[in-house]
């Protein structure tokens, strides 16, 4: 989103449309519905527009969608271009309140001189009942998937980039090329990132030093250490974040042994999981999948115990725990690479069939809001968290909270003596983590 903001006006002067990069996290939409939710995004709108085009008088009280909708329209024939509005983070699991007037205002605010586009999350994004995503919507899938040609070129890059000293080229030896080492690890991580930038950390971590090139058995090191220090410290970490869905951590980490043990056992990265048993679970399931344990592949595939299932690949920083001798080997590498795998299946008389799911808690808020500021010190689940000296700096201002924190304003911790931007960015960083992932 942010990249495509850039190729368009103010930032792009030749562009022939304004682009206006918006994040929607903002706790105030987060705890709103309704009236007061489209008061408040009405308010972000403007406040994003009249900011990013310089213009004057950005406090005009608009609180409904057709005002919005008439000054966008109005400034983008003032302007002679059409405006396109790039909604960031517009959906996170456990937030589906607000979600619906969200897509409400979507649906309507576009017209020929305005284009809405939003960041969503595949199959945990709520829609409500009156949009529907194929009329109202074009959807383009960004995901990467590692089948094609440019997925391993993509991860080198990034790593010649943020690591053009620590993995330099001596590094890869003639049995493992840098490129394949690469491919491996973006296939680890589901071709997340962030978590590729984390297993590279690992990677230099478990080499420590080392004067020969980059092994197997490095490789396994850094994603057992992934697992342990990354992944499933993010399950934890996300629980508090999940509203009413909180009780649903559980057997989602009761499901990932589950996954993790069958496929291990057998030596593979896929299940295929009984379409009844999946609509059941689909909550956790959801869960997984949006911190990186999984990631679906095929909605509908026939299983060999008859029924069609859903197919999700595995995470295996995760996985190479559960495989023989805890660790991966060059012959499994390789037959994960060439992509020669059987998924595991399963059905009715699995641990997954008989696995039974709490109930949600109606009407929860996110237990997050309520943690003290303690949690953002720099750990495993906050590896660029705030320092000892920051925190003490807030303490010592009555910021007890992470409510507290959040509701600040920039002017509000700015005026605490020793706190400068760069300190106000890293700590408007670590909360973001905390509260949105």
């Amino acid at each position: 989103m942010i990249e495509a903001s850039r190729g368009l006006y103010p930032r792009d002067n030749s562009s022939g449309a304004i682009g206006i990069y918006i994040s929607l996290r903002h706790l105030g939409l987060l705890q709103s519905e309704g009236s007061k939710y489209i008061e408040l995004f009405c308010n972000l709108v403007v406040s994003e527009l009249y900011s990013q085009l310089d213009l004057q008088g950005g406090e005009t009280d608009i609180d409904s969608v057709p005002e919005l909708q008439q000054l966008i329209t109005q400034i983008a024939v003032d302007n002679g271009k059409r405006i396109v509005l790039l909604f960031d983070d517009a959906a996170h699991i456990g937030r589906e309140a607000s979600l619906s007037d969200f897509f409400d205002v979507f649906r309507t605010l576009s017209n020929n001189l305005i284009s809405c586009k939003a960041s969503i999350y595949p199959g945990v994004t709520k829609f409500g009942v009156r949009f529907d995503v194929y009329n109202d919507a074009t959807v383009v899938d960004v995901n990467r998937s590692e089948t094609a040609d440019d997925f391993p070129h993509l991860f080198q890059e990034i790593l010649d980039r943020r690591f053009s000293e620590s993995l330099r080229d001596e590094k890869f030896g003639r049995h493992l090329p840098k490129i394949t080492v690469c491919k491996l690890l973006g296939m680890a991580v589901l071709g997340n990132m962030r978590s590729f930038i984390y297993s590279c950390n690992e990677l230099i971590t478990s080499l420590n030093g080392h004067e020969g090139v980059v092994s197997i058995s490095h490789i396994s090191r850094a994603f057992k250490q992934l697992s342990n220090n990354y992944f499933w410290p993010l399950l934890e970490e996300v629980e508090p974040k999940l509203g009413v869905y909180q009780p649903m951590v559980d057997p989602a980490n009761q499901i990932a042994h589950i996954l993790l043990e069958k496929a291990g056992e057998k030596g593979e990265r896929s299940a295929i999981i009984l379409r009844e048993i999946g609509q059941r679970l689909n909550k956790p399931l959801e869960i997984l999948e949006y911190v990186g344990f999984i990631a679906r592949k095929e909605v509908s595939r026939a299983m060999k115990s008859r029924g069609r299932g859903t197919r999700y690949i595995l995470n295996l920083c995760n996985l190479t725990e559960y495989l023989d001798q805890t660790r991966i080997n060059s012959i499994i590498t390789d037959k994960f690479l060439q992509f020669h795998e059987e998924s595991v299946e399963f059905h009715r008389g699995s641990d997954l069939y008989k696995l039974e799911l709490p109930e949600p808690l109606e009407g929860h808020d996110l237990d997050i809001l309520d943690k003290p500021i303690t949690i953002l010190r720099k750990s495993n689940a906050y590896p660029y968290g705030l320092t000892e000296y920051m925190l003490s700096l807030l303490a010592g201002h009555n910021f007890d909270d992470l409510e507290a924190l959040v509701n600040a304003s920039d002017e509000d911790l700015l005026a605490i003596e020793n706190i400068g931007p760069q300190i106000l960015k890293r700590i408007r960083s670590t909360v973001n983590q905390a509260i949105w992932m």
